[in-house]
C-alpha cells in the first residue's frame, strides 16, 4: 500500500519560511516550520534545509502571519514523493526523489513515465508555485511541450 499525506503549506510573506501541516494516512498530524536556502550549484544537489517541529499552539501562532497557501496530496512511491496539487494548480503532478548523497542524485534516472525534467527550473519549487497564476503555470508547461488544458 502507498503511504499518502495531505499537505497544506503556508509560505510566510516576506520570508524564506514555510509552515507545513501534513495529515498522514495513519491519522497523525505533523507540524513544522522549514527554511530552505537553495544551493547555488546546478543540478540535483540539495541546498540547506532547516526543520523545526512544532506543537499545535506554536503552529497556530505562526499560522496567524500573512502567507500564501499551497495544498497537495503526497504519495510515497520510493524513491519518489509524488505530489498531486489542488486549487488553481489542480492537474499538476510533480515527483521528487530524495537521496542521502549528491552522487546518488546525480546518477538517478527518472522513471519512463516522467514527461518533463524540471529539477533545474526554480519555477517548479513550492515557493514559486504558490505565487503562480493558472495562466503562468500553463505557459511554463507549454515550454516543455505540455498542453494539459488542450487534452
Amino acid at each position: 500500500m502507498t503511504d499518502s499525506r495531505v499537505i497544506n503549506d503556508r509560505y510566510v510573506k516576506g520570508t524564506r519560511l514555510r509552515l507545513r501541516r501534513a495529515d498522514l494516512s495513519n491519522g497523525r498530524c505533523e507540524l513544522k516550520l522549514t527554511q530552505k536556502v537553495p544551493n547555488s550549484q546546478p543540478g540535483a544537489t540539495q541546498g540547506l534545509i532547516t526543520n523545526t517541529y512544532l506543537s499545535p499552539a506554536e503552529y497556530d501562532v505562526i499560522a496567524s502571519l500573512p502567507a500564501a497557501v499551497l495544498s497537495k496530496t503526497r504519495f510515497s512511491v520510493p524513491p519518489l514523493g509524488v505530489d498531486v496539487f489542488d486549487g488553481r494548480l489542480q492537474g499538476l503532478v510533480l515527483a521528487e526523489a530524495e537521496f542521502t548523497a549528491d552522487d546518488e542524485a546525480q546518477s538517478f534516472d527518472p522513471p519512463a513515465g516522467c514527461v518533463a525534467e524540471v529539477t533545474n527550473d526554480t519555477r517548479f519549487t513550492g515557493g514559486r508555485l504558490v505565487q503562480a497564476s493558472r495562466h503562468e503555470l500553463l505557459g511554463w508547461l507549454a515550454e516543455y511541450g505540455l498542453h494539459p488544458e488542450a487534452s
